[in-house]
């Protein structure tokens, strides 16, 4: 039931209440705004083009289905980001789940040999993960048929493959190279193709996620990154592919690049969950063409320039990632400070984001703070690295309002009302609105202050997301 109705007759309005959380980044009130806003996000950074292509086919694994919704052919996108010149300047990383997908295995390999970038293909639909087969040769394969038609002696060895989609089932490859000429006629004719590939890779996403920011210096270097993900996220990474590309001239090339995006990596989509299941197919790529300079006194000052526009393309990419999230109605953002490491820090704000029975709160704008400490209690209690944490000299709030000090809860008698307004103030919509665009960036705001003789002083922000009937209807019918 949504708060709105519930707080209708209240003294107070629901847009004087919940604002502790502010408001981040754009507002819309339709989708062609939304639409409108994101073909801003600009053009490609210059040395790359893409372009996309579609393709039917029906999967093996389905040939004997006599239903109608699982014997209709289904429809692949074939996404193709191509470099006018191969770059030494790129590095990716991959997901930690130990079923990894074909094509991570192929892009650990190439981020080994560390060899040239030229192109990077990229498919929906099916992950190419355990499927029958040899899934590495089918992507490697794939990469032969990219470079022959790139021509101009490409190498397929400098083709990175990526795959997302159903596990368990092969990748329809010979449907999938005769659709390939289109793909590259597409990156011929593209001009602005930042929308139609962050479109192309997008599975259960509902609507497309790009961002980009511009480089201090004359040239106007640029970063532009877009991503896929809506389930089976919590990463080490998540069912999520992101890439940022860029023509900054990034000082120390590829060793720079590779060192930054770790950084960048950790310190955002790794403190992210929507489902706590880190996925098979995971890929974050960083690419430079290197053809702009970038402003600055010496390579340090440049460096940190380029390091902190990637650490925000890469945040706000992260929390797009969880606002698209299959179900998602809430955005909860828990900042948790005064700990002992980072890593503990992170291992409490996951808690609270994983915890299903305070997911479910927040997706019912109900403020039950039980369960909120529920959770932070239970960590301590079962995870070895927050074992130690004195709790009760913790200190907890929601909504920017404490409501536990000194063991104890602080809940005054308008403490329900202004809590569940700050809920409902960040609700993306209700489940009977499709959701095909972000309405707001608001978000759900949990801030746990830790203390005691174990406190110290790192922090973690992590950002996760409600649980709502939408989301197991999504993967109750997820491959029908």
């Amino acid at each position: 039931m949504s708060l709105r109705a519930r707080f209708a007759s209240g003294a107070r309005s629901l847009d004087d209440l919940g604002r502790a959380g502010g408001l981040a980044g754009p507002e819309f009130d339709a989708k062609s705004a939304h639409a409108a806003w994101l073909a801003e996000r600009g053009p490609l950074p210059r040395g790359f083009t893409a372009g996309a292509a579609s393709l039917e086919f029906r999967p093996r694994e389905l040939e004997a289905a006599t239903s109608a919704a699982l014997s209709k052919p289904m429809e692949m996108n074939l996404a193709l980001m191509v470099l006018d010149e191969p770059t030494p300047d790129w590095s990716a990383c991959f997901t930690k789940n130990r079923f990894p997908g074909a094509p991570v295995k192929v892009g650990r390999r190439r981020v080994e040999e560390a060899g040239p970038l030229r192109a990077i293909l990229v498919n929906n639909k099916i992950s190419n993960v355990c499927g029958s087969g040899d899934g590495v040769a089918d992507s490697e394969a794939l990469c032969d048929a990219v470079a022959a038609e790139l021509g101009g002696g490409a190498d397929p060895t400098q083709i990175l493959p990526c795959s997302t989609g159903v596990i368990g089932w092969r990748l329809p490859t010979e449907e999938m190279a005769a659709a390939l000429p289109g793909a590259v006629r597409a990156c011929e004719a593209s001009a602005d193709s930042v929308v139609r590939i962050a479109e192309a890779i997008m599975t259960t996403d509902r609507f497309a996620k790009a961002r980009s920011a511009v480089l201090p210096g004359e040239g106007g270097a640029r970063i532009v990154g877009v991503a896929k993900g809506a389930g089976m996220i919590e990463p080490n990474m998540a069912t999520m592919l992101v890439f940022v590309l860029t023509d900054a001239v990034v000082p120390g090339g590829q060793r720079t690049i590779k060192a930054l995006l770790a950084e960048a990596v950790e310190r955002t989509f790794n403190c992210i969950s929507i489902d706590s299941d880190t996925s098979t197919s995971d890929t974050v790529v960083l690419a430079s063409s290197s053809l702009v300079a970038i402003g600055g006194a010496d390579d340090d000052a440049r460096v940190a320039s380029f390091r902190a526009a990637l650490n925000g393309i890469c945040a706000e990419l992260a929390a797009d990632v969880v606002r698209n999230g299959e179900g998602v109605r809430h955005v909860i953002r828990v900042a948790v400070a005064n700990a002992p490491s980072v890593e503990t820090a992170r291992t409490v704000g996951k808690a609270i984001v994983n915890s299903p029975l305070f997911k479910c709160a927040v997706a019912g704008n109900d403020p039950n703070v039980g369960r909120l400490m529920c959770a932070i209690g239970d960590v301590a209690a079962t995870r070895s690295v927050a074992e130690d944490l004195d709790l009760e000299h913790c200190a907890i709030s929601l909504g920017g309002r404490e409501i536990f000090r000194d063991g104890r809860c602080v809940l005054p008698p308008d403490a329900e009302v202004e809590l569940s307004a700050h809920f409902a103030q960040a609700e993306l919509g209700d489940d009977s609105v499709p959701l095909d665009f972000p309405p707001h960036e608001r978000v759900v705001e949990v801030a746990v202050t830790l203390g005691g003789a174990d406190a110290g002083d790192a922090s973690c922000t992590v950002v996760g997301a409600d649980l709502t009937h939408e989301y197991v209807a999504e993967n109750a019918d997820y491959r029908s």
